[in-house]
């Protein structure tokens, strides 16, 4: 049997003194797309940092499709196959979209990534745009891009946060195909999201972290019995 894609255990981090994630434990298979939800503040950036090991100490046990992550450099963690894409996107301004899609070194020694025709096929937004100017590009455009970047890598576990985040609703269903066409292909998803109903109908599992913890855990097929806890813990 194949080991988990990614297997968080008893896992503790902090920024300086402040103690964020407290005992943390998840567990995503490969194939799977898992959704953390919870209020701004309850950790769930914090997890997606930790697994990349950008945040200060760490305890515990982080592994990646059965290799331990926890004291390795970041550098070394995306060779594993991981693709972080962070809140704030990262794009390159004076690059143009397809010399942004070019710019980052594979990271899988078996996976080359999506070509950038395939990239192309599944953002036809981006094909349009190729030529322009990572600056002249829309919100949705850059958040595109951000994906688009990591699926150029080779990486397969992706750990995308809150990419839905103040994006029209016609690029916030494209972004939703966009997961669905992933799953499809075999990619391992972790979201972090605030936008509940986005993230609803997407994910096979849900993790709700609370003050650095994980409060709840449900497949989808639970969603309509936990609903009351829900508007609970999220205010959804």
């Amino acid at each position: 049997m194949a080991a988990p894609a990614l297997e968080i255990s008893g896992l503790r981090a902090w920024y300086g003194e402040s103690h964020i994630l407290h005992d943390v434990s998840m567990v995503v298979q490969p194939g799977e797309v898992v959704t953390l939800l919870g209020r701004n503040g309850s950790g769930r950036t914090t997890t997606l940092r930790a697994i990349m090991g950008l945040t200060g100490a760490r305890t515990g046990s982080i592994r990646i499709n059965g290799v331990e992550a926890l004291d390795l450099p970041t550098h070394r963690i995306a060779h594993l196959g991981v693709g972080y894409c962070p809140e704030e996107r990262g794009i390159f301004s004076s690059l143009s979209t397809e010399e942004n899609l070019m710019l980052p070194p594979p990271v899988s020694a078996t996976d080359s990534g999506m070509s950038v025709e395939e990239v192309y096929a599944l953002f036809p937004n981006l094909k349009e745009r190729r030529t322009s100017q990572g600056t002249r590009l829309s919100g949705g455009e850059q958040q595109m891009l951000a994906v688009a970047r990591i699926l150029r890598t080779g990486a397969r576990l992706l750990l995308l946060d809150e990419i839905s985040e103040g994006l029209a609703p016609v690029i916030v269903q494209a972004l939703g195909r966009m997961i669905e066409a992933l799953r499809a292909r075999g990619y391992t998803i972790v979201m972090v999201e605030q936008n509940f109903r986005f993230a609803a109908p997407l994910a096979d599992r849900f993790y709700v972290m609370e003050h650095g913890q994980i409060v709840e855990t449900f497949a989808a097929s639970e969603l309509a019995a936990k609903t009351p806890v829900l508007h609970e813990l999220l205010g959804v």
